[in-house]
């Protein structure tokens, strides 16, 4: 740094969006081909040359979303042509794998990865999906996103983790530690994000960007929660968010980014701004007169980088002449992120392997774990004994429904995949049960759900005659390739939470033909639609189970894998139930509504199996430890069928008497439990005392002395949970 110029290590906090974005015609060029080109950018007043010329003068040191190995070298050969040879450090949205790049593995997206409760398979996801990233040229994923969804009608639902703090925290803590491992230093890491800094997650209206007013208390209850535990886990990088918080947009709210994440928290990483969000303190919260004004708030409370596009370094350079932004807050910016660069192995290579691509990504072992990861995901709703279907002799399968051959199961941050690196779910029936004796055919059906006619609805009808079986698959597509036929996703936020277009009609229809009917939900959003819930014999919510998803639904629907997943956020019966979580104070359901109801249509943590699993025998003491003092608890879980299965043990508790208002229930630990056909096992639990903590009325963070009540079973509802209570005779100050 002390080499650098103001400039250039302004420099260093501009990210600029990669080529292919910007202008399809430079993809295929060389560093010198686009210095000297004419090719357009989206920027206003900048061609690509224009941007190409920025990285030789040391003015840019970031991109995000360069989608290619060519052009990450590309880009890189430009930043050689600088002074002083400084790297580019390329972020992407690799959100559930590496999927903006083509040709790479796409797990199951984080909504769909929750379900599984597993904290290994995430640090799998995110480990592999690093090599991915580092094979094509990236080194920092804008992931994972650890908001706390609290509204199901938000467009970005697929991308969280659910509704849970301690389930969102613990899962974006393991991919983390995947990303990172313990040092992110060598060339088989990258840094991890956590996003969206903060509350954007249970937006006023449902759409994305709008405002949140929130307590201090329940800021810090519910959605800081996880992001203390991203820092404790070591994230070098944070996003801030679209939204304002309690009046104040996210990007210039300096008590959270700097008082309390940064100096309470202990961050020691650098934020990185959202996608054109600096300028919307100008043009969209109206709380900056200009541009420069909008920068100067930004980077003062915190923003170490800008996302993304030009007049950034200009407004920074001028604030440091005036004298109204210290050199010293660009040097602490510089500093981080040169420190990124150097611990990531990119001044001794900045360069990837072109020919050694695709030996590196979709290999063997990530098309497992993406396939053992959709196994481990999918729900059974819903199954009166159809589920799972047994051998037959010659019967037939019918496969439709605008799900059921596309690949809308990928979700959102994903580009074009190639078709044989997707297995649809008509794929998987195709072949895997004839292996059992059926005929499985497709009827092509409608992929545009939200267009659904009378004549496509009467077509299927007709197809089914003959059948033995129909497997239906509704649902969302929230693939951003396929823009106009969206149903979710970023920015595509509904105000009901059912099933888009006819798509309800088309299951009534096939329903009544009598033909056994399974239904796949495949959608990164809980759907509610109590009539299916009430009338079909199985339910499936597969969510958005990535590449491999059409094998795992196929093994599900045909025996060969024992469903295990559960919701990991509460379905409503319609929107009008909103806002609905598990974990609500006690107060919320005092009344009734006239003429609805005020349970959910399925509860956080449900997930039906082929097995039949009974708790018992539920024990519990504390133990005083040197670190801090932890609750001890076992309880027996036996398997009561002759199937192996396996099932996701929860655990949660309820402060019985407290100072101030405390949920009914809320989340402290969970474990996925394998049990053999009869089998029973005593499972033991470890939980620090600090993982009762609340903020007393004072705002302390403590754990008050009282009873605490101990609740174990299969889901979060009452009728599934056996107590137990414990008393702390003393408080704790944390």
């Amino acid at each position: 740094m002390a080499r650098m110029s103001l400039e250039e290590k302004i420099g260093q906090m501009c990210q600029f969006v990669g080529f292919n974005y910007l202008s399809q015609s430079s993809a295929e060029m060389s560093a010198e081909e686009v210095l000297n080109s004419d090719s357009d950018a989206r920027y206003e007043d900048l061609q690509v040359k224009d941007i190409a010329q920025m990285v030789v003068d040391g003015k840019i040191g970031s991109f995000l979303h360069v989608l290619s190995a060519e052009e990450a070298n590309q880009l890189q050969s430009l930043a050689q042509k600088s002074r002083l040879k400084i790297p580019l450090l390329i972020g992407i949205d690799a959100i559930h794998g590496n999927a903006m790049v083509t040709g790479t593995t796409v797990y199951p997206s984080p909504i769909t990865m929750a379900a599984s409760f597993s904290n290994e398979l995430a640090y799998r996801i995110a480990r592999e999906t690093a090599l991915e990233m580092r094979a094509t040229g990236s080194h920092w994923a804008f992931s994972p996103n650890v908001d706390v969804l609290r509204d199901p009608r938000w467009g970005r639902v697929g991308e969280t983790f659910g509704e849970d703090p301690f389930l969102v925290g613990s899962l974006g803590k393991s991919m983390i530690e995947g990303y990172q491992m313990e040092d992110f230093t060598g060339s088989d890491k990258v840094i991890a994000c956590a996003k969206h800094l903060v509350a954007g997650s249970e937006p006023s209206n449902g759409l994305n960007v709008s405002e949140m007013d929130v307590s201090d208390r329940t800021l810090r209850e519910i959605f800081m929660k996880p992001f203390k535990t991203a820092v404790d886990a070591g994230v070098f990088t944070l996003m801030a968010a679209h939204n304002e918080v309690n009046g104040i947009p996210a990007h210039m709210h300096k008590e959270i980014m700097t008082d309390i994440v940064r100096e309470e928290y202990g961050f020691k990483g650098f934020y990185v701004s959202d996608w054109l969000d600096i300028e919307r303190l100008e043009l969209l919260h109206n709380v900056a007169a200009d541009f420069k004004e909008a920068v100067l708030l930004s980077v003062d409370a915190g923003i170490d980088m800008h996302m993304h596009g030009p007049h950034f370094l200009e407004a920074v350079q001028a604030l440091v002449t005036s004298g109204d932004l210290p050199e010293a807050r660009v040097d602490a910016a510089c500093a981080k992120i040169l420190e990124a660069k150097f611990r990531l192995g990119l001044f001794e290579q900045p360069f990837v392997e072109i020919d050694a691509v695709e030996d590196r990504i979709f290999t063997e072992a990530h098309r497992a774990t993406a396939l053992e990861a959709a196994r481990q995901s999918i729900i059974l709703l819903e199954n009166d004994g159809l589920l799972p279907l047994t051998k037959s002799s010659k019967k037939r399968i019918l496969v439709t429904g605008p799900n059921a051959n596309t690949h809308t199961q990928l979700g959102d941050w994903v580009m074009n995949q190639p078709s044989d690196k997707v297995i649809t779910v008509f794929e998987g029936m195709q072949a895997l049960a004839p292996k059992m004796g059926y005929d499985v055919d497709l009827h092509a059906f409608n992929p545009r759900a939200a267009l659904i006619e009378d004549a496509d609805i009467e077509q299927a009808v007709q197809a089914v005659h003959g059948y033995d079986y129909i497997v239906l698959a509704v649902g969302d597509n929230s693939l951003r390739y396929q823009w106009k036929e969206r149903t979710a996703g970023e920015n595509l936020a509904r105000s009901d939470i059912n099933l888009v277009g006819r798509q309800l009609d088309l299951v009534q229809a096939l329903h009544r033909t009598g033909v056994p009917l399974v239904l796949v939900y495949l959608s990164g959003k809980p759907l509610a639609e109590p009539w299916i819930a009430e009338n079909l014999s199985a339910v499936i919510a597969a969510g958005e189970p990535g590449s491999m998803g059409g094998q795992a639904i196929a093994e599900i629907i045909m025996g060969e894998v024992n469903p295990s997943g559960k919701t990991p956020l509460t379905t409503p019966r319609s929107v009008g139930q909103l806002r609905m979580v598990y974990n609500h104070k006690p107060s919320q359901y005092a009344k009734q509504y006239a003429f609805g109801a005020t349970t959910p249509l399925y509860p956080f943590g449900y997930g039906l199996s082929y097995s039949d699993f009974e708790y018992s025998d539920l024990e519990i003491g504390k133990v005083e430890l040197e670190e801090s003092d932890a609750i001890r608890l076992s309880v027996k879980i036996e398997n009561k069928t002759a199937i192996e299965g396996t099932e996701i043990v929860q655990v949660y508790f309820r402060d019985q008497v407290s100072s101030v208002t405390r949920p009914v229930k809320e989340l402290v630990a969970y474990r996925r439990v394998d049990l053999a056909g009869n089998e029973t096992e005593t499972v033991h639990f470890e939980i620090p005392v600090e993982r009762l903590a609340f903020y007393d009325l004072k705002m302390q963070r403590c754990v008050e002395p009282g009873a605490f009540e101990f609740m174990v079973g299969a889901s979060s509802d009452d009728s599934d949970l056996i107590r137990k209570s414990i008393h702390l005779d003393k408080r704790y100050d944390f």
